[in-house]
């Protein structure tokens, strides 16, 4: 895939075809907003193409793109091993993102299994809210049907109302039988008093629905194809502002070699670029110097693994703007 993982966790946040950040923001009470965020936590995931992988981010690798009044940046704080935080601001809404991620495979006979540690943040300031949640994990089946899919258990809890989501990415049968594919199903419920309050079913590929339990109206809150139909890719407008970092510059002869089909130059210029990271890396050592961050304070234990906080409160507009 002719771009960097760190491009493509940015995509999830700023490539959509709705506002939806904004329409979480307008939900009139905390449980209209959680639905919300219920739906845009379905929007990150997105499908993929079996047989092609994007690049590892280079450590300081940067990604920064604006859509509108979202400005979002993505560091990789770390190579070995890979982790990527993202800060993103809409101080328009007065919104705000953090995220951490760390993906460790696990390979068995017939699959590999990308597992995604690490926790999201959506900060709606305006109503005084945090919402905090996980990502599935990516399974890539090689045996006997090959394919991608997204599986595992998701929670998603306001820290302030104790409403809770909790969906399950559904796996599909070992030989692809049957009609889950790309399924999910949860349920909405009062952390507090355990009351069941909606029901979740659908494929994230397609729609997704609610089911009242009180009165049984079911209603869509994601479709799949409006929001990430129809998307753009972001244009550079300030070719001189853009950092030497960012990781159109950092891959921009592999992924203009891949999109060519020149297989050889393709191979020359993966190796330039590891061979730089290399050298960086011995000249660190040399000096006696550790690598730091730019953009993210970042700590680690045993116990709640990696931990990312932005260094800037918000994030500044940036050279390249998506529509």
């Amino acid at each position: 895939m002719p771009k960097s993982e760190l491009q493509c966790y940015g995509e999830c946040v700023y490539s959509t075809a709705l506002d939806m950040l904004s329409n979480i923001n307008r939900g009139n009470t905390p449980l209209d907003r959680l639905i919300s965020v219920v739906a845009w936590s379905i929007s990150t995931v997105r499908p993929l193409w079996f047989g092609v992988a994007p690049y590892n981010p280079t450590l300081g690798e940067t990604h920064h793109v604006s859509k509108g009044n979202l400005n979002v940046l993505l560091e990789q704080v770390s190579h070995h091993p890979p982790v990527s935080a993202l800060h993103a601001t809409d101080d328009k809404e007065n919104i705000e993102m953090i995220w951490c991620h760390s993906t460790v495979p696990k390979f068995t006979g017939t699959s590999v299994e990308a597992h995604v540690h690490g926790k999201r943040q959506l900060k709606l300031h305006n109503h005084g809210e945090t919402y905090e949640m996980n990502a599935p994990n990516l399974l890539i089946r090689i045996f006997p049907i090959p394919g991608n899919d997204n599986v595992g258990d998701v929670s998603i809890r306001c820290l302030e109302t104790n409403l809770v989501a909790e969906l399950s990415y559904i796996s599909q049968s070992f030989f692809r039988f049957g009609t889950n594919r790309r399924q999910i199903k949860g349920k909405i419920i009062d952390s507090l008093s355990a009351k069941l309050l909606y029901k979740i079913e659908g494929h994230w590929d397609s729609t997704v629905t609610v089911k009242n339990t009180d009165n049984a109206e079911v209603r869509v809150i994601y479709d799949a194809n409006e929001v990430i139909s129809g998307l753009q890719a972001p244009i550079v407008m300030d070719p001189e502002s853009v950092w030497p970092t960012e990781t159109t510059l950092v891959w921009s002869e592999l992924s203009q070699a891949i999109v060519n089909k020149d297989w050889e130059k393709a191979t020359e210029a993966k190796k330039t670029v590891e061979e730089r990271q290399r050298e960086l890396q011995r000249e660190r050592e040399s000096k006696g110097k550790t690598w730091i961050p730019k953009h993210f304070r970042v700590s680690y234990s045993k116990e709640e693994g990696w931990d990312c906080s932005p260094i800037q409160k918000s994030v500044p507009n940036a050279p390249i703007v998506t529509l």
